[in-house]
């Protein structure tokens, strides 16, 4: 069964198909997309050349189980996704917002993840 589109839906769509048209992940400097839930968050590294995730880290993970999607938990998931590219020797990326604003949960896991030292 299909369900319709909410016009907030439909306005992300718009938003993450003309973000999509110029961020491209290589392998010098791979794609950082953002996904949140309701309920929790997603953080992937892609290399668009490849087709290939090269990290990945979720508040479904044994060790951030009682995270949720909030701010106080998108700084820690930053902090930690930062650390584990440290360990893979990627320091720069291309952030994916993935249609959402940059505000809020999407800025703070930014922002942590700049922290760490990873370029965007």
């Amino acid at each position: 069964m299909l369900r319709k589109m909410t016009d907030k839906q439909r306005r992300r769509l718009h938003r993450k198909i003309h973000i999509r048209k110029s961020v491209y992940g290589t392998a010098e400097r791979p794609r950082m997309s953002v996904f949140r839930s309701g309920r929790n968050l997603y953080v992937q590294v892609i290399d668009d050349d490849e087709g290939k995730t090269l990290a990945s880290i979720s508040t479904l993970e044994k060790d951030f189980v009682n995270l949720r999607a909030n701010v106080a938990s998108a700084e820690k998931l930053g902090e930690a996704m930062g650390q584990r590219l440290k360990e893979k020797n990627i320091t720069k990326v291309v952030f994916d917002r993935n249609g959402y604003l940059y505000h809020g949960v999407v800025k703070a896991l930014a922002d942590a993840t700049r922290k760490v030292g990873i370029d965007f």
